[in-house]
């Protein structure tokens, strides 16, 4: 019986130091989250951005670290791509060397990366996985990229819309234009039936009109004989 009670006092005493372990694993897998884009769709040839946020209970310390797989589909083999851990390293081999940008702030909860010229072979499923001692987080979020040509649809839509902003502008200047000439000529007839005569200062306004006309064309002539003298001479 002694023997049976002092096991049975090691478990009670054993109860509470388990109760407090996994008290404080429920603590550590709560107190980081992390969110990413289930989908993302983009382009071949234009810049895609992975985005990957997080929150922790703890400070961001250089023992932080983020790390970026890639998963092809229908494939069980993963790559590394990007890793963190107070400098940038992203992958110097494989299908996305010299193509993973970083362009996340830890100290903003940021883990964002960017993948240039995409192609349709980068389809697949990417992960990011973030550590911040104590705060540890293993439900890993999964972002499913897919990568298209874009469709003449677009193209034309894009086309439509550069159209019409140039379009719109430039129609209704040449309306104001007609507009303001039919009122000047309805202006001008009017002036006709009723007999209008013109008065002296208009008369002498349309002469030094026509004077500084014929002056401009005399003075092109004259350049004109200039530039053939010249090329004569030469």
């Amino acid at each position: 019986m002694q023997q049976s009670g002092a096991a049975g006092g090691r478990g009670c005493a054993l109860f509470p130091l388990l109760a407090v372990l996994f008290f404080q694993g429920v603590c550590i897998v709560v107190s980081l989250e992390i969110k990413a884009d289930a989908h993302v769709r983009g382009y071949v040839g234009e810049k895609i951005k992975l985005k990957c946020t997080f929150r922790s209970t703890s400070s961001v310390t250089d023992k932080l670290t983020i790390d970026w797989t890639y998963r092809p589909p229908s494939s069980s083999r993963t790559e590394s791509i990007f890793h963190y851990q107070s400098f940038q390293y992203p992958t110097t081999a494989g299908t996305f060397r010299d193509r993973i940008s970083w362009v996340g702030d830890v100290y903003k909860g940021d883990a964002s990366i960017s993948i240039s010229d995409p192609t349709i072979r980068d389809n697949g499923t990417f992960s990011c996985a973030v550590k911040n001692p104590p705060d540890v987080h293993h439900n890993i979020p999964l972002t499913e990229l897919t990568v298209t040509e874009r469709g003449f649809g677009t193209m034309l839509s894009s086309v439509a819309l550069l159209s019409i902003l140039v379009f719109i502008p430039s129609a209704a200047v040449v309306v104001l234009l007609l507009v303001r000439m039919g009122r000047k000529s309805a202006g001008l007839k009017k002036r006709g039936k009723s007999g209008y005569k013109k008065s002296s200062i208009e008369v002498s306004d349309d002469t030094d009109q026509d004077e500084d006309g014929c002056m401009a064309r005399l003075c092109v002539r004259c350049a004109e004989c200039l530039d053939s003298d010249s090329e004569e001479i030469y």
